[in-house]
């Protein structure tokens, strides 16, 4: 059931994937390319760096062309072989390497492609997906009377991250179940598991359905009620990947996915955000900046496949914003900023939240966005990568700090009774 199941949704998937702007005159070139591509004695010769695309990306409805159907257009035809997708199947096992560092080059070689599948070796997204739920958490720990301990602080942040990890892991499994006849034509992407062949279809499935399953048990170590919070997000995580498919700005669909963190910890330590107008709205306001903070990001992200998605004729907000990148970043930077604001002030945070967490994250994206050179793939890896220890470290410590001083007392009498987190 779960194989027939995903064997729809990825149709459907294939069949919503056709770009509009993808001409008849474009796909033929993609066809003459991917011709010579297999003939070429290169095409096997690992990328000049790490992250360097490919000139070219297949788009969706080409690429089901060449895998799924006969091809309509004589030029399209021409070129489609039953062998195209194993051809770059075979091309990316003979560039892949296998990890000789970090976590995964620790595990038997039989679980390697598994812990990749689930990004194992490249956690930044996980980090991404947990910094909203400490957030949160941070944010609520002072709204509860008795104000809840550090000790629980540190217990819920840490169920968090491991629920981060596992979910971002599934996330990732669905995205290249999703994409698995596309990756193997993209340089970034083509020694991915199940683009490699290392894992079929029926081998990520039941091992999707282990990460949904452990994901379920580390939200059932909260309160009830984050089961009401927590499940419906999986609606998200399964959809993402058809937002880039059909929206110039996926991002935005990316950020209603990670960010939904933002709205759990208020539940985690026991406030009913339908009874508690402050805190509902607070919640709202932190995960609409985390929204906000997804954008930035992620759009020095897309920047690394930008070649790929004009020449492809597929949408991305690269595309979309290319001639005013830089001032569309820093007008969402600047909202995510004011909207954690509004988040702080709805629940009375003091000054120590102002300069904490919505100066260090004023500051650190505004950095990131004057300083990152789009048109450096290395350089926006860089700065995608550093930028969640970088902006989400320094809110992070800011909503610590405002926590430590509500929960020490240190705050003048005054002022703790005008924000009420008296304790």
């Amino acid at each position: 059931m779960l194989r027939v199941m995903a064997t729809l949704s990825l149709r459907v998937s294939l069949s919503l994937s056709r770009p509009t702007s993808f001409a008849k005159t474009s796909r033929q070139l993609q066809c003459v390319r991917l011709q010579r591509l297999g003939t070429s004695s290169t095409v096997g010769r690992a990328p000049l760096f790490k992250h360097q695309a490919w000139p070219f990306r297949l788009g969706p409805a080409t690429v089901r062309s060449y895998v799924d159907a006969p091809a309509k257009d004589p030029a399209i035809a021409a070129t489609t072989t039953a062998s195209s997708l194993s051809e770059a199947r075979v091309r990316a096992r003979a560039v892949y390497e296998t990890p000789e560092t970090g976590l995964v080059s620790y595990l038997p070689s039989r679980l390697v492609p598994y812990a990749e599948l689930a990004r194992l070796d490249k956690l930044t997204g996980a980090y991404y997906l947990f910094f909203p739920c400490l957030f949160s958490t941070l944010l609520a720990a002072p709204l509860t009377d008795p104000i809840t301990p550090p000790s629980s602080v540190l217990a819920t942040s840490a169920l968090f991250f491991a629920g981060a990890a596992i979910m971002r892991g599934a996330g990732c499994t669905v995205n290249d179940l999703w994409d698995r006849n596309l990756d193997p034509y993209v340089s970034r992407t083509r020694t991915r598991p199940i683009a490699r062949g290392a894992i079929t279809v029926q081998q990520a499935i039941p091992f999707l359905g282990l990460q949904l399953f452990t994901g379920l048990a580390i939200l059932l170590q909260f309160p009830t009620e984050c089961l009401y919070y927590g499940i419906p997000s999986l609606i998200l995580v399964a959809t993402y990947p058809l937002a880039k498919r059909v929206t110039n700005y996926p991002q935005l669909v990316l950020g209603l996915t990670f960010s939904w963190g933002a709205i759990m910890g208020y539940p985690a330590l026991g406030i009913s955000l339908l009874s508690d107008t402050p805190a509902l709205i607070s919640a709202a306001c932190l995960y609409g900046s985390c929204i906000a903070w997804t954008v930035v990001y992620d759009m020095i992200y897309a920047y690394q496949d930008i070649r790929d998605d004009r020449a492809a004729g597929i949408k991305s907000i690269a595309l979309a914003q290319q001639k005013h990148a830089k001032a569309f970043m820093g007008i969402v930077g600047g909202l995510q900023v004011v909207l954690l604001g509004c988040a702080g002030l709805a629940v009375g945070a003091g000054p120590v939240f102002y300069f904490g967490a919505c100066g260090g994250a004023a500051a650190t994206v505004s950095w990131m966005v004057a300083k990152v050179n789009l048109k450096s793939v290395e350089d926006c890896w860089r700065w995608f990568k550093n930028g969640a220890w970088l902006t989400g470290g320094a809110v992070s410590l800011g909503l610590a700090a405002e926590y430590l001083t509500t929960y020490l007392e240190l705050y003048p009498v005054q002022v703790q009774e005008e924000t009420g987190q008296g304790g």
